[in-house]
């Protein structure tokens, strides 16, 4: 019965407890409303507080109850005690953290159930959200705290039921919407634990403080400030500055790894709430920045307050701090344009506003902007220029990725609109600021221009026709006259990456297209400002260093476009600036074959491994052997020189020939430094430390700023580093293989670092660069033979090229691997019926060009060399082309000791049946032509055997009439002239090697009569004019450059008449270009070997009148080149020819005395004086000038031929007077005495003949007057080529100049004034004079201050044309010699023709006084010692002025038709223009030998002392 009556108990409990819940129920849902349950209390009483484990708990217990509870189902009057109670002072500021927070929780709740209506007063709101805002949230920014839970539960409900629009119904609530704003940016700023912070964190409070964005009636100004304040986290100029005065402190870039990798929270929240209610923030930030922007803006053009320095009538613009907030707005807004761009509707137009102030600073800033915001470029600015690495292996040009740069969030460019598109009028004002007056803006533009075809408008793209026409004006920006502006559109540049170089700028044009982007910043090498032609060529060089990978591998685009870059780099070492030298030599061994190329180390290289790389470019983890390093670093060599232009591989050939010549001078450096012995000497101190000085000179004059580079020479010498000496000498020894040289060139640049420092580091490493053996060495030897045998991707002529410049510029480095030549050519020997490779040529020319300089090197003469021998026998009987037979006997002849033997053999088999156009006719011509010139003696007793194989069986034969034979030139040369080529050469090389005692006066005659024939004939050798018009050419060309090879011997030079070297100058008036262009480089060849008569300078000024620009401007800077270095030397050669020029003039076949055509001849004056004209020489010339009205025609004497040369001689002074009027110089007397030729001139037959003369004027008034104009004319075009497009100041006229007074003169020697500086001269001086020192400052690039040891246009390799015979290929024993370096050449003194004896006076007394002998004295200074000399005292500032200009107005020959009688002038009162305007003091004059008494007649041989400039025009 027990358990029973237990469980009915129970059971009874359990039906009474159901009826309990069941009646609760029924109170707590009244109306379908639940009420709330919690009974208990939450506030205690006073002196009993409820505890706060107990209190937690209630709290924890009513939360739980309210999250169950729905808005819609809440009873709000059983929620009210509760929500009055939670209200309590008592709850909210309570000590416990858990207790504030589960309060609060439960507040929000009850918000929540009562919304939208609140159950507290404003008051009490404002308490609330007061807590929540500055206690509780700021708690969010701590994810570990204990009560995170419920911080963030409260942060979730504020923002899902919006219950934070309560906060706009509390009176004053600016403050605390402002404190809301501030703590959500704090809290997402960052984790006070440094831990990541949830995503909804951010979420809830973007919601949050969108909502009060929306719903508020009004946003302060403090709220939009902690907006946009949250964007300066892209600013990295406001982020590292700690203070106000450091505002534009930059961050580094090389810690751009420090930054985040993604945007921060607190800014992404800025952006969301932004673009949440664009309209509305428009307004907003639009009303922020006005109180920036427009009240700045309206600073540009106010008066404030300044200094009373300041001038008072001056409007002053903004401050410095205004400055820098206007800096940091517009940051802020290309942040905003980047992120957020609907908020700046307001502002844009503002903005604009700016682009027309007068403010030059605001107008920058505002075009700064502009072009940024357009390009997607935030405030943390561009992304970093690529890393285009030169050095890089496989090469980067290889890899066409899109983009190089990893993503960074601050600098990768974006644009979420379409500037262009959204804002047509303002971008319309943007683009005129390319026309700004202010170089300023145009520079900032051309910034922005750039960046905006870099990142193709922010990623949104342009379209076709607005990128070509940005492309246009970027190009354009890159010629502008400003400097600033040249400068930016470069460094713009170098932020492109290089495929977008090749795609955006590409497609403008290319490098070779004249006017575009890539043509224009090639021009920017030769730029006359330091800065940019410096810039320009390290970008050039970087980009050419990165593309030629993908041009090795046969890229044509690549090539089309970037392939010019090498050549446009060397060629600016024409302008022969020592500062452009220099850059040209780092662009070189730093960019395009820098020394570290390839990166890769060398494993250690077993027995017997191959050489050959099978995939250059491949980018594998292979080891790479010493071998294969050499072969991929000859390589890049090779397609180096292989994209060479013509005059750019003399310049890459003159640098690496001229590492000899440089070498000596620095080993002899080097040794003085060692007897200098850090200036501790005993025996000839005096001695040692003067040489030392005069070769630190010499090195001072071919580097920038002398004066520095003295000092650290000095300091290089004084450290007595002698470590550093054995560096240089490894770096020089042809025994050093190329690791050797680069570990030494490493070891010395850190040894300099270490010690003296990076000046003398940076005057040392163009110097070393100049003379280490980084091109031609040793180890790239066995590479460049193997090309020539494989051609490997068609660098095999460029290696044979190579191969020969080796074996001629440095033989020693060549002699290692002559041997593996010479098996090389045992295998490519011809047959009788199987022909050599076309590459054979050009090994048979490198081993004959090192068989002259070490002939028993050759293995020619050992037992086993019979095969070697044999096949150079063959070259001779059957190489293909014939120059192949040339060679191969130059070796034989030089190296072979049966080489008598041998030549028998070749001559007999050569004559033996020979037949024109029969087997191997070509051949054997050749081998007839150099064995008449080297084995003379073996071939006389058949010599008239080969002379008549030259002229009766090829010479008189009938031409061979083909289509391309009648063109007026053959680029290739047809059987027929090249047989009638080596023909000639036969009969010239015998003249060449006949004995000194031998009598070849018949052999020279009727040889000079043919070549004659040929020249005054143009070419034409038949008597019924049936040569073909390509042959006449190629037979004028022939014969006029071997007239000039037999002038190169002293011997044969006289049997050159002067009628006949008038027809020979005549030559550069040939109506085919080629002619002229082929005949004036030879010319310039041999002069500047210094291997012809100084006559010969005078066909070069018969140029003036070509019309092919290049030619004329090439010859006028390599005549500059010779004055300058003849002027070093106080030589006066090209002074003194010109006597001969007005001979030549003379007897022009197009002279007359018409106007007309004496003005034609004015332009050789004046073309004569912009090539050697300075002032210093100026009054020598005109001495010349008037020392032709002394004499008489000695050519063709006549009465006729005398008057022609008075004639061009008052023509002459007058050109002569008028430029140096125009010049602005001052020239006196030559105070010198003279001789002119008696070749070509003869004296007077009486006394009373020459006063005669001398007192007539030969020419017109009227004449006079009409030159002045074309004086000015030359001069104005030579200074426009100066100028390079930048506008100059005007000169000062002849009426500013004071007037200077004439000086008495005194018994003592009377020498040409030093020049004195005035206002002007700047602009109006002419080229510098030679001698001179450098300035240390900043010169203009046309400055021509040739030095002896350098002109790159006188470096001629000794090639014929291509599969012809037109042009020697190579000279005697005497020529190879000869044709170094121009350093050597150039120091050599120019031969004087024998027929050119010097004619005195006619009747020149026999004593002479002091005077004439102090004059005589003053002209023979001694020569410069063989030391290199030291620079001479600077006087003076070197003059500046361009050099190779145009003639304007210039016709290509001055044909005049009609020829008349000259007619002598009957007025013998002398022009205005010609007469003296002050009266000089009685002094003798010598007149053709008689004395006279000076007076103020025309002044004659003896003029009497006067200053030219003091002249008036009547």
């Amino acid at each position: 019965m027990a358990p029973r009556s237990r469980r009915s108990a129970a059971a009874a409990t359990e039906v009474v407890e159901e009826e309990e819940q069941e009646l609760e129920q029924e109170e707590t849902v009244q109306g379908g409303l639940k009420k709330l349950k919690f009974k208990q209390t939450l506030v205690g009483r006073p002196g009993k507080q409820i505890g706060v484990s107990d209190l937690l708990t209630r709290l924890e217990a009513l939360h739980d109850e309210l999250r169950t509870i729905d808005q819609e189902e809440a009873h709000r009057d059983s929620l009210m005690p509760v929500a009055e109670s939670l209200a309590h002072q008592s709850l909210l500021q309570h000590k416990d953290n858990g207790v504030r927070a589960r309060t609060v929780c439960c507040i929000v709740d009850m918000l929540k159930l009562f919304a939208p209506d609140a159950p507290y007063p404003a008051s009490k709101l404002k308490e609330i959200f007061s807590v929540i805002i500055l206690k509780l949230l700021p708690l969010l920014a701590d994810p570990t705290h204990p009560y995170n839970s419920q911080h963030m539960y409260i942060l979730r409900s504020l923002a899902e039921w919006k219950s934070i629009l309560l906060i706009n119904e509390i009176p004053g609530s600016d403050q605390l919407t402002a404190a809301l704003f501030t703590t959500c940016f704090d809290v997402l700023s960052g984790s006070s634990k440094g831990e990541e912070l949830s995503k909804n964190i951010e979420h809830n409070m973007t919601e949050i403080l969108s909502t009060i964005i929306d719903e508020a009636p009004a946003v302060t100004h403090d709220v939009v400030d902690v907006v946009v304040a949250q964007f300066l986290w892209a600013d990295p100029i406001t982020l590292g500055s700690s203070t106000k005065g450091k505002k534009n402190v930059q961050i580094d870039a090389k810690q751009s790894t420090l930054r985040r990798k993604e945007a921060p929270p607190a800014y992404n929240m800025a952006k969301n709430v932004c673009n949440s209610f664009p309209e509305k923030m428009a307004r907003l930030i639009g009303n922020y920045f006005s109180s920036v922007i427009v009240d700045f803006t309206n600073a540009g053009t106010t008066y404030k307050g300044h200094s009373k320095d300041d001038d008072d009538d001056l409007p002053r613009g903004p401050s410095e701090d205004d400055i820098n907030e206007a800096h940091k707005a517009h940051r802020l807004l290309r942040e905003l344009w980047k992120c957020c761009p609907g908020v700046l509707q307001e502002i844009i137009p503002h903005l604009q506003d700016e682009l027309a102030t007068e403010n030059v600073q605001l107008r920058q800033l505002a075009t700064e902007t502009f072009g940024d915001m357009i390009s997607g470029i935030g405030a943390a600015g561009p992304p970093p220029p690529p890393d285009m690495d030169p050095v890089a292996y496989p090469s980067q040009s290889l890899s066409r990725s899109d983009s190089a740069r990893p993503f960074d969030y601050l600098t990768t460019p974006v644009s979420i609109n379409s500037f262009p598109t959204q804002y047509p009028v303002a971008y319309h004002s943007f683009l005129q600021r390319k026309n700004d007056k202010s170089a300023i803006i145009r520079a900032a533009w051309t910034t922005g221009i750039g960046r905006i075809l870099m990142t193709s408008a922010g990623g949104i793209g342009l379209d076709l026709e607005e990128e070509q026409k940005l492309l246009k004006y970027f190009g354009e920006c890159l010629i502008d006259s400003d400097e600033k502006v040249r400068l930016a559109a470069v460094k713009a540049v170098a932020h492109f990456e290089f495929n977008d170089i090749v795609r955006k700028l590409g497609s403008n044009g290319g490098m070779a297209e004249p006017g575009s982007i890539l043509s224009n910043l090639a021009d920017r090498v030769k730029d006359k400002k330091n800065v940019i032609h410096s810039e320009s060529m390290r970008l050039l060089g970087k980009i050419w260093g990165v593309a030629s990978g993908a041009i090795a591998e046969g890229d044509d685009s690549i090539k089309a476009l970037l392939g010019p870059i090498p050549s446009r780099i060397l060629e600016a070492c024409y302008v022969n600036d020592p500062e452009i030298n220099v850059q040209v030599d780092l662009a070189l061994y730093d960019s395009l074959l820098p020394l570290a190329y390839p990166p890769m180390k060398a494993k250690a290289q077993p027995a017997g491994n191959s050489q050959v790389v099978k995939d250059s470019q491949a980018n594998t983890e292979q080891g790479y052997t010493e071998a294969d390093l050499d072969k991929i670093r000859t390589e890049r060599q090779l397609v180096l020189v292989n994209g060479l232009e013509e005059k750019a591989k003399k310049v890459f050939f003159a640098k690496q020939g001229n590492q000899g010549p440089g070498a000596r001078y620095m080993e002899h450096f080097l040794k003085l430094c060692e007897d200098y012995n850090g200036g501790v000497t005993e025996k000839g101190e005096k001695d040692v430390k003067t040489n030392l000085e005069g070769l630190i000179a010499y090195y001072a004059k071919t580097l920038p700023d002398p004066t520095r580079v003295r000092d650290d020479l000095w300091k290089f010498a004084k450290a007595h580093d002698r470590r550093a000496y054995t560096l240089t000498r490894f770096c020089m020894d042809p025994a050093s293989d190329y690791r050797r040289v680069f570990r030494s060139i490493k070891e010395l640049r850190k040894r300099i670092e270490d010690g003296p420092g990076s000046s003398l580091l940076d005057t040392l490493t163009p110097l070393l660069y100049r003379v280490s053996l980084l091109c031609y060495n040793k180890s790239h030897v066995p590479a460049v033979i193997e090309y020539t045998r494989t051609d490997d991707k068609g660098l095999g002529a460029t290696a044979h090229e190579l191969l020969k410049e080796i074996s001629t510029k440095h033989p020693k480095v060549f002699s290692t691997h002559v041997k593996d030549l010479c098996k090389t050519l045992e295998s490519e020997a011809p047959t009788a019926t199987k022909p050599n490779p076309p590459g054979a040529v050009d090994d048979l020319k490198a081993c004959a060009a090192f068989a002259k300089k070490f002939p028993t090197d050759i293995p020619m003469n050992s037992k086993d060399s019979r095969k070697l021998v044999q096949s150079f026998l063959n070259f001779a009987f059957y190489g293909s082309p014939p120059q192949a037979a040339k060679h191969a006997i130059t070796i034989i002849m030089n190296s072979d000791d049966k080489k008598e033997m041998h030549a028998k053999e070749i001559l007999t088999k050569s004559i033996k049946s020979f037949q024109y156009d029969g087997a191997h006719w070509l051949t054997k011509l050749a081998a007839l032509s150099q064995l008449v010139l080297l084995a003379q003696s073996d071939c006389e007793d058949d010599m008239d055997a080969i002379v008549e194989i030259a002229i009766k069986e090829v010479l008189q034969k009938p031409h061979a009439a083909t289509a391309d034979a009648d063109a007026e030139w053959m680029e290739v040369p047809d059987d027929d002239i090249q047989g009638r080529s080596w023909a000639v050469k036969i009969l010239v090389n015998r003249l060449r090697s006949l004995p000194s005692d031998a009598n070849f006066k018949d052999a020279a005659e009727d040889t000079y009569k043919l070549l004659n024939r040929y020249v005054k004939n143009n070419g034409e050798s038949a008597a019924d004019d049936s040569t073909p018009a390509g042959h006449k050419s190629r037979q004028r060309l022939l014969a006029a450059n071997s007239l000039l090879k037999l002038s190169c011997n002293k011997r044969l030079d006289p049997f050159l008449s002067p009628a006949d070297f008038i027809q020979l100058a005549l030559v550069t008036h040939d109506p085919c270009t080629q002619v002229r262009k082929g005949f004036a480089d030879k010319l310039m060849k041999y002069l500047g070997q210094g291997r012809l008569p100084p006559r010969f300078y005078t066909i070069l000024f018969f140029l003036a009148h070509e019309p092919e620009k290049t030619i004329k401007n090439s010859t006028m800077t390599w005549i500059r080149a010779r004055r300058a270095a003849f002027a070093a030397r106080k030589e006066t050669i090209l002074e003194t020819v010109f006597a001969r020029l007005l001979s030549l003039l003379a007897h022009h076949p197009d002279f007359d005395t018409e106007d007309e055509t004496l003005k034609l001849m004015s332009e050789y004056i004046l073309y004569y004086l912009k090539c050697v004209a300075t002032e210093e020489n100026l009054s020598l010339i005109f001495h010349v000038a008037q020392r032709v009205k002394g004499v008489a025609d000695g050519i063709v004497p006549s009465r006729q031929a005398d008057e022609n040369l008075y004639i061009l001689s008052d023509l002459a002074q007058a050109l002569i007077r008028s430029w140096e009027e125009q010049n602005n110089w001052t020239m006196q007397s030559w105070p010198g005495k003279m001789k002119l030729p008696s070749g070509i001139f003869r004296p007077l037959e009486s006394h009373d003949r020459a006063q005669e003369i001398a007192k007539k004027t030969w020419i017109g008034e009227d004449l006079v007057d009409e030159l002045e104009p074309l004086v000015r004319r030359a001069i104005r075009s030579k200074k426009r080529k100066a100028s390079d497009g930048v506008e100059k100041s005007r000169k000062k006229t002849k009426g500013d100049r004071p007037i200077k007074e004439k000086k008495a003169r005194t018994e003592r020697p009377v020498k040409t004034p030093k020049k004195k500086r005035r206002a002007g001269d700047d602009d109006d001086a002419s080229d510098v004079d030679g001698g001179v020192a450098p300035s240390s400052g900043p010169r203009r690039k046309s400055d021509r201050r040739s030095t002896v040891h350098k002109s790159y246009v006188e470096v001629s390799s000794d090639e014929e044309d291509i599969g012809a015979g037109a042009q020697e290929v190579q000279e005697e024993e005497e020529e190879e010699e000869a044709n170094t370096s121009d350093a050597e050449g150039a120091d050599k003194p120019t031969p004087v023709a024998e027929e050119d004896v010097e004619m005195d006076d006619a009747g020149v007394e026999a004593e002479k006084d002091q005077e004439t002998a102090a004059e005589q004295s003053d002209l023979s200074d001694p020569e410069p010692s063989p030391e290199p000399e030291p620079e001479p005292t600077p006087a003076k500032r070197a003059t500046r002025g361009r050099a190779a200009t145009k003639t304007n107005g210039a016709k290509s020959s001055p044909v005049v038709q009609k020829r008349k009688a000259a007619e002598p002038i009957k007025d013998a009162t002398p022009p205005k223009s010609v007469k003296s305007a002050t009266k000089a003091k009685a002094t003798r004059a010598k007149v053709n030998g008689a004395t006279a008494v000076s007076s103020p007649t025309p002044a004659t041989n003896g003029t009497p002392i006067v200053r030219r400039s003091g002249r008036a025009r009547g």
